[in-house]
């Protein structure tokens, strides 16, 4: 990060910007008020990292114009004459850490990891946030993936016509907010959307949920109702899971595909309806018409446009756009944080429930996190050996840490041998300062005989 660090003490601040630069940082340095409030206003530091007590006005004024001029940059106060009541003081006016001195220089490297891991997390949930609201651009379903737009384009090529649409997924890809985008982009928009589940219904009440009944039909018929044809008038009906369709219904149904008019239940009138019938099932229809379980002369009538809607394991870069999305749908007001190793794993894991698991997930995750607004892996997962491949770590994968620190050390060894022990050239060659070295060659245990190699050059080079 871009580090703003000010003191007036310079063995303190040579010492400290150093250690910082070897970090990675790139320091900006004051060593009095007036300078350190020009170089907030000129160089736009990331962090500030001030002494209290100044020349000047002093740090309580830097910090006050930094949240002045930006309100979410982090500042940490060092002082040698800290009381409870300076730390409080400070923390109200807008720090993000006090430091008392003497300190390690470890300290304020370490402080400003946590900080950069916090940033790094804020800027990803604000780019899922942008990315999600440009998602939302297709009737509120998110989804980004190569073939989500080509599902997208499919639903746009299609919406304006009156062909039947056949939408086919697995349970929990989202086949009825397809249904309705197919109709939001049609000219039925003004038109109702009436939706039914093939699956929930028998026989009998499913006959009389589609074409209504009279009357005295049956026995609790005691008033005449619509059915969903008649609801969906003007507009779209969706019949879901039509794989669960009863053969006679079929039969039933493909007529009023046909001639667009039915009788209801008990009835004699024949109800002529203007609709768009959009139908979606979780299995191959072809495989049923082979084994029999359904027509095919109604598998030809709603196969006109067939729309194959994928399962969120082949659209995993929809994951955290997804995650973002149910996060904000399910979580209240406020900002919630989902980890890089939790979101990993909501990555790896195959969701055979698709969207509707991920949620599932998400929402058990909001209840369990409590205050801390953190989403975390122990609980979004269930106690389920499904979980386990998503979460394990294979044994030949080492952890990053461990294979950096190998290929630096090979790295340091090699360099050593080119330069023949000598740890002048070899911390010139490696671009390091020789302080850098000697720590690194005692970390990496490599062989000491490169100090006498070093000191014997080092004699020849002073006598000369």
């Amino acid at each position: 990060m871009r580090v703003l660090l000010v003191d007036d003490e310079v063995t303190i601040f040579v010492t400290l910007r150093d250690a910082l630069e070897e970090a990675g940082h790139e320091v900006l340095g004051a060593t009095d008020t007036d300078s350190a409030l020009k170089a907030l206003e000129d160089s736009d530091p990331e962090v500030v990292v001030t002494d209290v007590r100044l020349p000047g006005s002093g740090g309580v004024a830097i910090l006050e114009r930094s949240v002045e001029l930006r309100p979410e940059r982090p500042v940490i106060l060092m002082t040698g004459y800290a009381t409870v009541d300076d730390a409080v003081a400070a923390m109200r006016l807008g720090a993000v850490d006090y430091v008392q001195k003497p300190f390690r220089n470890e300290t304020i490297i370490q402080r400003l990891a946590g900080l950069a891991r916090l940033s790094d997390l804020e800027l990803e949930n604000t780019r899922l946030r942008e990315e999600l609201s440009r998602a939302r651009g297709f009737e509120g379903i998110v989804g980004q993936s190569e073939v989500m737009q080509g599902v997208f384009e499919r639903v746009r090529q299609v919406a304006s016509s009156e062909a039947t649409v056949l939408i086919q997924g697995e349970s929990g890809t989202g086949k009825e907010r397809i249904a309705q985008a197919v109709h939001d982009e049609s000219h039925r928009t003004a038109g109702p959307f009436i939706p039914l589940s093939c699956a929930a219904l028998p026989e009998g009440l499913l006959e009389a949920e589609l074409f209504g009944h009279e009357k005295g039909a049956f026995t609790d018929a005691r008033r005449e109702r619509k059915g969903r044809f008649e609801l969906a008038h003007g507009g779209t009906l969706f019949l879901d899971d039509i794989d669960d369709m009863p053969l006679p219904t079929q039969v039933k149904l493909l007529r009023v595909l046909q001639e667009r008019s039915f009788e209801r239940v008990g009835g004699e009138r024949s109800i002529e309806v203007d609709i768009r019938v959009v139908v979606a099932t979780k299995v191959d229809l072809r495989e049923m018409v082979r084994a029999g379980t359904f027509r095919e002369d109604l598998y030809w009538r709603v196969h006109v446009v067939p729309v194959l809607l994928p399962p969120l394991r082949e659209r995993v870069g929809d994951v955290p756009l997804l995650v973002q999305h149910l996060v904000q749908r399910h979580g209240g007001a406020g900002e919630w944080t989902v980890g890089r190793s939790s979101m990993a794993m909501l990555e790896r894991y195959p969701w055979p429930g698709n969207v509707r698991e991920l949620e599932n997930a998400i929402q058990r995750g909001i209840a369990l996190a409590g205050k801390n607004r953190v989403l975390r892996a122990e609980d979004l997962l269930p106690a389920d050996p499904r979980w386990r491949g998503a979460t394990e770590v294979p044994e030949e994968i080492q952890p990053l840490r461990a294979v950096l620190k190998q290929a630096e050390g090979a790295h340091l060894a090699r360099a050593l041998e080119m330069t023949s022990g000598h740890r002048t050239q070899c911390a010139e060659l490696l671009g390091i300062s020789r302080k850098v070295l000697w720590e690194k060659l005692r970390e990496h245990e490599l062989d000491g005989r490169s100090v006498d190699a070093d000191a014997s050059d080092e004699e020849r080079e002073g006598s000369t």
